[in-house]
């Protein structure tokens, strides 16, 4: 039912009683959208609620008068209140990455480090790659997503049979060479990538973990990603 929402949608007018605290405004929500409500949160703003749930932050008032998902701006700063939000509630723990499935690439000492999901025909993956190139002192573990296109998952089969997975990988992306191999191994680390990547609600390419566990979709500047490796901890 969450998903029916408009991006700037109103919902329903409810007739409830006045609510004094979050708890009562999580279980009003769940009780309404009949999904479970990760967090609630009172914002700063108009009195609004912020409600974390299925992977999206909806925002209402504490009467659920109104249920709307957009972007909050803060009037003030311009800052994008719900993408600051978002990062901090997909953040995650990098360990918890299961990176034995994922293709690594060392550069220089390797201590910086950033995992990717991504699809082989995925254009903005390709930008990303061509970008990533340009790192040094970084450890990049990538890991095979292949949601666009059954090519993808053949592709992401054939490079994770490549003797050289890395190199297979950087040639198709960068370079346009298309991976030779049969894709007759054991591939299974495909499948079990993108079951990961389900739980981690992973619905589009490229995805960006940085070591501190902060998610950032999309194929950001170089700049921002040499800003952030330097903020991050490395290992």
């Amino acid at each position: 039912m969450l998903k029916k929402l408009l991006p700037l949608a109103l919902a329903a007018t409810l007739c409830l009683p006045a609510m004094a605290d979050e708890a009562s405004v999580k279980k009003a929500v769940e009780a309404k959208l009949g999904s479970k409500v990760s967090s609630v949160t009172k914002t700063s703003y108009l009195g609004l609620y912020e409600v974390y749930t299925d992977g999206q932050i909806l925002y209402t008032d504490e009467k659920l008068t109104a249920l709307f998902a957009g972007t909050l701006i803060d009037g003030k700063t311009m800052k994008n209140i719900t993408s600051e939000r978002m990062q901090k509630l997909t953040a995650i723990k990098f360990s918890d990455l299961p990176l034995e499935l994922a293709v690594k690439q060392v550069r220089g000492d390797g201590k910086r480090m950033l995992a990717t999901f991504e699809d082989p025909n995925c254009g903005y993956c390709k930008k990303l790659a061509k970008d990533l190139v340009k790192l040094d002192n970084v450890t990049i573990y990538t890991f095979l997503y292949p949601i666009l296109s059954p090519d993808s998952l053949e592709k992401s089969k054939q490079i994770w049979c490549a003797n050289d997975k890395a190199k297979a990988w950087n040639d198709w992306m960068i370079n346009g060479t298309a991976p030779s191999g049969k894709g007759d191994c054991d591939t299974s680390a495909v499948q079990k990538t993108v079951e990961a990547g389900r739980k981690l609600a992973i619905t589009g390419t490229p995805t960006i973990f940085f070591a501190d566990g902060e998610r950032v979709p999309g194929a950001v500047p170089i700049a921002q990603i040499e800003k952030k490796l330097e903020q991050a901890p490395s290992k």
